[in-house]
């Protein structure tokens, strides 16, 4: 049976989106950090690792994006999951003052929590604030979590679909410690840096024009060992060991200080 890690508790949505990808017949395996996920699966205790990367309401994870940059994982899939938030709760919602949940689910859910003149309180996991609100016991604090998570740890679920926007999904990777075969319907995902100068940066996207290779993302990070330089993540249509990519990764690493192929994947849609 293939072994799953994810960040978060039972119930959690990388748990969900974990069932979704590869089906209900796996182990997920519930971690505390991201940093331990990519590990157990760098360590063979676990088979993949599922990352999120990016919310279309809430940006990039950046979290994620630093630990793409020092892992030794490939990126061998994605797939997109469509986030529906739920206020849960012990008491009615008129008597809710107080609300838990992940940063970034906190931000989705920004308008309804105003709405209701909610004071906000970060937790490290969505479902984990459900056994936070559990615990403590109290008709006026609630948190924002999955049906999922309601359903794992018996507490009602007070109002559904909060987020303020329906088409909400959060893009998920899929790390393994071995490389994915050519489909003909990829997608690639690289890390490069390029020197402090004018024009660097686009001597590397003029390759991208020159071979007519569709970029899909290109998004900045900082360094972390030089204050005001970045790593440019980039994602574009095709895969590495085709022959016209490759040509062109060769020739955009001479441009490049750094460069590292993260993976090349079957490209998702949404569902």
């Amino acid at each position: 049976m293939l072994r799953v890690s994810f960040q978060g508790e039972r119930g959690a949505y990388s748990e969900a989106a974990a069932l979704s990808f590869f089906g209900k017949k796996i182990k997920t395996v519930p971690l505390p950090t991201f940093a331990d996920i990519i590990e157990q699966t760098e360590n063979g205790k676990t088979d993949y690792a599922i990352l999120p990367i990016e919310n279309s309401l809430e940006g990039s994870v950046g979290e994620s994006h630093d630990l793409l940059y020092s892992t030794r994982l490939y990126a061998v899939g994605e797939t997109y999951f469509r986030i529906r938030h739920c206020l849960i709760g012990l008491g009615p919602l008129e008597k809710i003052d107080t609300v838990y949940s992940h940063p970034q689910a906190l931000g989705q859910c920004r308008k309804f929590i105003q709405k209701h003149h909610m004071k906000t309180v970060p937790a490290y996991d969505t479902a984990g604030s459900v056994q936070i609100i559990k615990n403590l016991n109290k008709k006026n604090i609630a948190c924002i979590a999955s049906k999922m998570a309601s359903e794992i740890y018996g507490v009602l679920v007070v109002k559904d679909r909060i987020e303020d926007n329906s088409n909400n999904y959060t893009r998920f990777l899929i790390l393994s410690k071995e490389k994915t075969k050519e489909t003909g319907r990829d997608k690639t995902s690289i890390i490069f840096s390029v020197k402090h100068e004018a024009g660097a940066l686009f001597r590397v996207i003029e390759k991208f024009h020159d071979y007519k290779i569709n970029l899909t993302k290109i998004e900045s990070r900082p360094t972390k060992n030089t204050p005001w330089e970045y790593n440019f993540y980039v994602d574009f249509e095709g895969h590495e060991k085709n022959s016209k990519i490759s040509e062109m990764l060769k020739k955009i690493k001479k441009e490049t200080l750094f460069l590292r192929i993260l993976g090349s994947y079957p490209s998702a849609e949404l569902s």
